[in-house]
This record gives structure tokens, C-alpha cells and sequence, in this order.
């Protein structure tokens, strides 16, 4: 598998772009192709060849521009035709990769895509998905922020795509399908929800109806459908409150249990629960709906992020995701 990514793209790059990479390759047989700034690159790459195994193999491809996030998307892509996004979108184009991963600026990923990937047949638009830990499992979001104003044709879509992927990743034969919404009534919600809640109704989906927010981590979906900018707040509000919970809980009751078995017990348990409610376990997002693998970081991700989105992007290239999508549109 070749997996180009992006080391020049997030807060923390290329620093821990590359430890993520090292990472990666502990634990996987991989070509990795590094793409940035060469002597900045050969520079971090010098610090593991103690600990990187002679059958690894990583290469460079140098790329003289990079897009800051405070940039537009459109323009910088323009003006940047070296940019370390380009040259990734590229390389999957031309089947020189099979998954590209970046943490650098979404929305010129995005747009990247769509002008050198363009999206799979009949979609009107890509969607980047996140999955979230249920009682009983996990949900799948989507849209969570390439789109943040949709049509009903949009959301309709995004329920297509995210019902393929919960059959061919979750393995999930007749995915339930619920639209977020203010109320479960029918009626309920603005004119967006209203006029998709109608069309779903007549796909050849598993749509069971609306779905409120409290309901999301109930499990009673496996895919929930929003626009972008709705979808981004519920997936920043429920990483932000599970990160103070998970503190809370830890300073104010784990840390305080005396040293006996059944304590020990339980903080492993509560580990675990950290463990699923931690985003960087997930790495990235795969960008739903264009011609190639794409996974999108959290622009803070640091190493343990990077490694988890390349061993996740092993698991996509493993699949037929993107062969089912065309079926579908086909």
C-alpha cells in the first residue's frame, strides 16, 4: 500500500506528522510518501533511523508551498500549485497513491479534491463523516463540515453515502438511517429537514424518521444525516463535553480511589470509556463522494492521530467503498 500524506498540514507539522508516521510503519508494512518541505523532512526523519526497520520504506517528494489555514481555500489552491494538498491529490489521481491523509486546512482539501479528484457520479457534493461511540456501538455523522448550507438533495445523498458505508465498514446489512432534528414528529424542524424527511421517505433506505440530538448516543441509528454546519457543532460539543467529563471524573473521583482491586478495576474501565470518547483513536475522516481516498485530520492532531488515520486509511484501501459509491450512483 502506498499512503501519501501531508506532513507539512496541522498545528503540530512536521514534527509530529512524522512520529506519526513512525509510528504507523511499527506497526504496518507500508510506503509511506512524505510530502513538504525535503530538508525539513530529512531533518525529523534523521531522528528514527535508529528505531525504523530497514524493510520500511519512506520517500519524500518535496513541495515548496503549504496552505495556512487563515488562507481561502479556492485562492491559495490557485496560487499554489506545489502545495503539499496539491501534489497529494495528484498523486491519487494518477494512481501513485492509494489514500492521501492531511490535517492541513478542510476546506482546501476539499476543494483540492473536487478540482483534481472530482466527485463520484450523480453526487452533488462530498461529505466528511465522523463516528461517535453509542451504547451499543457506534453512529456515523454526516455531514460534519464540508457543507455547511444543503439542499434536501444534499442530505439525501449523504444518507446514500453514509448507508454504504455503515454496510461495508461497520458491516452493518440493513443500516437504520435517522435525520437530525429538533422533534421526531414529521412536521417538526425547518424547511430543510421537512422537505428531506419527505424524499427519504421514498429511498430504498432504512430511514426510521427524525431523530433528536439526546437520542444520538442512545444507539438507536446507525447513521444520522445534518447539514455541515449543524453536524460540525454537534461533533466539536460532544468532543468538548466528553473531554470534561472524562477530566472531571478522573480528578474528582478515579484519581481519589484507594489502592485496592476493585479500584484498580475500575479506573482500567474507565480508561476504556476515555479510550472510545478520545478522537484521536479515529485519526480521520474519510471525505465521502470524491474519486479517491482522502482522510481529514483534526488540524491539532498530534503522532497517536497521524498513525491511527494511516492504519485507517489501510482498512478503506482494504475495502470497496469507493466501487460501491459508483454502484449506487451508477
Amino acid at each position: 500500500m502506498k499512503i501519501a500524506v501531508d506532513a507539512m498540514g496541522g498545528d503540530y507539522a512536521p514534527e509530529e506528522i512524522v512520529k506519526g508516521v513512525v509510528l504507523a510503519l511499527e506497526e504496518r508494512d507500508l510506503e509511506i510518501i512524505l510530502l513538504g518541505n525535503k530538508i525539513k523532512l530529512e531533518e525529523e526523519i534523521e531522528k528514527y533511523k535508529s528505531v525504523c526497520k530497514m524493510d520500511k520504506y519512506i520517500s519524500i517528494i518535496h513541495c515548496q508551498e503549504s496552505v495556512a489555514t487563515s488562507e481561502s481555500p479556492l485562492n491559495a489552491l490557485r496560487s499554489k500549485k506545489d502545495s503539499s494538498i496539491l501534489v497529494g491529490m495528484n498523486l491519487l489521481k494518477k494512481n501513485e497513491a492509494d489514500a492521501f491523509v492531511s490535517a492541513g486546512h478542510s476546506g482546501a482539501i476539499m476543494a483540492g479534491a473536487l478540482l483534481v479528484l472530482g466527485c463520484l457520479s450523480k453526487l452533488p457534493r462530498p461529505a466528511i463523516p465522523a463516528v461517535l461511540p453509542t451504547s451499543n456501538g457506534k453512529v456515523l455523522i454526516l455531514d460534519v463540515g464540508a457543507n455547511v448550507d444543503c439542499k434536501p438533495a444534499h442530505l439525501v445523498q449523504f444518507a446514500l453515502m453514509g448507508s454504504k458505508y455503515a454496510q461495508h465498514i461497520f458491516k452493518i446489512n440493513n443500516p437504520k438511517i435517522g435525520l437530525l432534528n429538533i422533534g421526531e414528529e414529521e412536521n417538526k424542524g425547518n424547511k430543510l429537514t421537512r422537505s428531506t424527511y419527505k424524499i427519504l421517505k421514498s429511498q430504498k433506505l432504512n430511514f426510521i424518521g427524525n431523530i433528536e440530538g439526546k437520542d444520538i448516543f442512545k444507539g438507536k441509528v446507525d447513521v444520522v444525516v445534518c447539514d455541515g454546519f449543524i453536524g460540525n457543532i454537534l461533533l466539536k460539543s460532544s468532543e468538548g463535553l466528553a473531554k470534561f467529563l472524562m477530566m472531571e471524573i478522573n480528578n474528582k473521583v478515579i484519581e481519589r480511589l484507594p489502592l485496592v482491586p476493585e479500584a484498580v478495576f475500575l479506573k482500567q474501565e474507565f480508561m476504556q470509556l476515555a479510550k472510545i470518547t478520545d478522537y484521536t483513536e479515529y485519526g480521520g475522516s474519510l471525505l465521502l463522494g470524491v474519486k479517491g481516498l482522502c482522510f481529514i485530520c483534526h488540524g491539532r492532531s498530534k503522532a497517536k492521530a497521524i498513525k491511527n488515520a494511516i492504519i485507517n486509511a489501510t482498512k478503506f484501501i482494504n475495502s470497496d467503498i469507493l466501487q460501491q459509491l459508483e454502484l449506487e450512483e451508477s
